[in-house]
């Protein structure tokens, strides 16, 4: 509800941009301590983080480009936008998967040191995106509806009156659902962390997780985020929750496998 902290002269520090910088920042420590555990160097764990936030920034950006119409690159508003997460996801994923390779490290050991923290990033992203008025959910008449301000309105475009543009609009804060489903995933693969039975177990949890907590979330969600392809046109459903059936359907077959030959091994032992 709060876009704008306060500016520094005639430049705005943005509430999104300060809670995705203490979201990110907590998700590095955190995955740092959880590759501790399993004997991988924390220093290392710093240098990937880092470089997984910009390839993950420029993942949103440009799935932001590919979904989005009339996006102009060359704008602030394009610049300070948070983009489309399952870009920055995919990007982040991508540099980390190369990033590991030319360290030499465990993919799937980094991968789950990672995923809580992912989770706990989120939570505070979403919560930036609620200050910011993007992601907005569709009209409702709930008691959990809320209204945005002239400034959020201003902001992202969020609709702040109904269709006479007298009365009020109060929407689903789609946000917050995310945000505190995933304080809950992020307790879920901590403690999955401890008991993971093998390396890769706690990612691909939190695909499965994830998927099914996006794809339910989308059906209150009312920002567009395009059509590619046709696939929302053909289907119905929304490009993130099309993604999101993807993801969630790729984690569950990888899990199986990975834990078959988790119980082959233990036998075998």
């Amino acid at each position: 509800m709060y876009p704008e902290l306060f500016r520094i002269g005639n430049f705005p520090i943005n509430t999104y941009g300060v809670l995705l910088a203490v979201g990110l920042m907590l998700a590095l420590v955190v995955a740092a301590k959880l590759a501790a555990r399993d004997g991988l160097p924390r220093e290392r764990i710093y240098d990937l983080g880092l470089w997984t936030i910009i390839g993950g920034l420029l993942g949103s950006k440009i799935l932001m480009f590919f979904t989005e119409e009339n996006v102009n690159i060359f704008s602030l508003d394009f610049l300070r936008s948070g983009g489309v997460y399952y870009g920055g996801f995919l990007g982040g994923f991508f540099a980390l998967v190369f990033l590991i390779r030319f360290y030499k490290l465990s993919f799937w050991k980094v991968a789950d040191a990672f995923a809580p923290g992912v989770a706990l990033g989120q939570v505070f992203g979403r919560q930036g995106c609620f200050a910011a008025g993007c992601c907005w959910g569709k009209p409702t008449d709930s008691a959990f509806g809320v209204q945005f301000t002239e400034q959020a309105h201003q902001f992202t475009g969020v609709p702040i009156y109904g269709d006479d543009g007298i009365t009020p609009l109060h929407l689903h804060p789609t946000q917050l659902y995310e945000s505190l489903t995933m304080i809950i995933v992020f307790f879920i693969l901590v403690y999955l962390h401890k008991k993971k039975r093998f390396d890769g177990q706690v990612l691909i949890a939190y695909g499965i997780i994830y998927g099914i907590v996006r794809f339910t979330i989308e059906f209150f969600r009312d920002d567009p985020r395009g059509d590619i392809l046709g696939l929302t046109t053909l289907t119905g459903l929304s490009t993130s929750q099309i993604i999101s059936l993807l993801v969630a359907f790729g984690a569950v077959i990888f899990m199986i496998i990975r834990l078959k030959s988790a119980k082959k091994t233990e036998v075998i032992q």
